[in-house]
């Protein structure tokens, strides 16, 4: 029991660990739990869109997928062109003596190889949150997340993927907001 409450506080540290990207874009923030939930929500989302997929098996890889940044942090695109973390070690070790530890490799292990159709969403879930926060700060009249939109929107590789991404790319970000309050709300003028 002791090895899942310490699990349990690794889990929790993700949501005081920082996304390393942003400061490189220059606007915008986020923590890796924060990350993680989107993720999460995105793969309910795509296992509802896509019923012959796991819904079960989508979810856990896309809450368990970034659990190894707690011991090697977040590594972007300009860290790892010098850094080389052990993502395995990370795994071994926070994975042992965990009574399921091996139902959490395995499942990080299946998003990273992404030959599944599970793994595959999965990665499209990941990317797709990136696509929400770009697309969150072009609305905003941040133009710079233009130019990484442009290489993050080739990384998406499903049918599923495509069609949410073009539903985000047509949609302003408080869109939900304005339709459902703004619209209706009676106007004192």
């Amino acid at each position: 029991m002791d090895r899942i409450a310490d699990l349990l506080f690794e889990a929790k540290f993700l949501k005081e660990l920082p996304r390393s990207g942003f400061p490189y874009l220059g606007d915008g923030r986020e923590s890796v739990a924060e990350h993680s939930f989107m993720v999460a929500f995105l793969a309910y989302v795509m296992a509802k869109m896509a019923p012959e997929t796991s819904m079960e098996r989508l979810l856990a890889m896309c809450l368990l997928h970034d659990m190894p940044e707690a011991r090697i942090g977040d590594l972007n695109a300009v860290h790892k062109k010098y850094v080389q973390a052990d993502e395995a070690r990370a795994v071994r070790d926070l994975c042992e003596g965990v009574p399921f530890g091996g139902d959490i490799a395995s499942l990080i292990e299946e998003f990273n190889e992404g030959k599944t159709r599970e793994a595959r969403l999965a990665k499209d879930a990941d990317q797709i949150a990136l696509v929400l926060e770009l697309k969150d700060l072009i609305d905003r009249g941040y133009r710079p997340a233009e130019v990484w939109m442009g290489y993050v929107v080739p990384r998406i590789r499903t049918e599923v993927g495509k069609q949410l991404l073009e539903r985000i790319a047509n949609t302003e970000r408080d869109a939900w907001w304005l339709r459902n309050y703004i619209d209706t709300a009676v106007r004192p003028f």
